[in-house]
């Protein structure tokens, strides 16, 4: 059997369905984006900085679909996130006076109120509440591959040499 040198390439997917509903506030489905965003968008970009700082020459091809950067780009969606997050922290304050004799809950409820603390600090004062031009900033300094495809698709390559 000959000896084939291969490599494998994973493209980070990013894509949410449509979900906007500017006639509304109670709509579920618009908190996808939004815990997509505290989940996933914001650790990625966090990460991605302290690669920067670290000096780490990492290379990552992500993909961008366009109802997501359709949706990241409104600003009333981002205006919608906030209030999620300031709902949450609300929460969280009432959940560390509420859980304070109970050791193990007042840690989990510490931990969620520094973490959508952090969301909003990272969101509106570090990327002024603009996640594509974060994303952008990694793609210029050249560790990030932003490229874009039909939204319904999934991505794999295997590319043989």
């Amino acid at each position: 059997m000959k000896n084939i040198k291969g490599y494998v390439n994973f493209v980070l997917h990013a894509h949410l369905p449509y979900i906007h509903h500017p006639e509304s506030e109670n709509y579920l489905e618009e908190e996808w984006l939004f815990e997509a965003i505290s989940e996933t968008y914001i650790p990625l970009l966090l990460n991605f900085k302290r690669l920067e700082e670290e000096k780490v020459n990492f290379r990552v091809t992500m993909t961008l679909t366009p109802p997501l950067l359709n949706m990241l780009d409104s600003i009333l969606l981002q205006e919608r996130y906030i209030k999620y997050l300031n709902k949450h922290i609300e929460l969280c304050e009432k959940e560390v006076k509420r859980t304070t004799y109970d050791e193990r809950l007042n840690k989990l409820s510490h931990y969620y109120l520094e973490r959508y603390s952090n969301d909003l600090y990272i969101f509106k004062d570090v990327y002024n509440c603009n996640l594509i031009n974060a994303f952008k900033h990694f793609q210029d300094l050249g560790f990030l591959e932003i490229i874009t495809c039909r939204s319904n698709s999934w991505i794999f390559s295997y590319i043989i040499c």
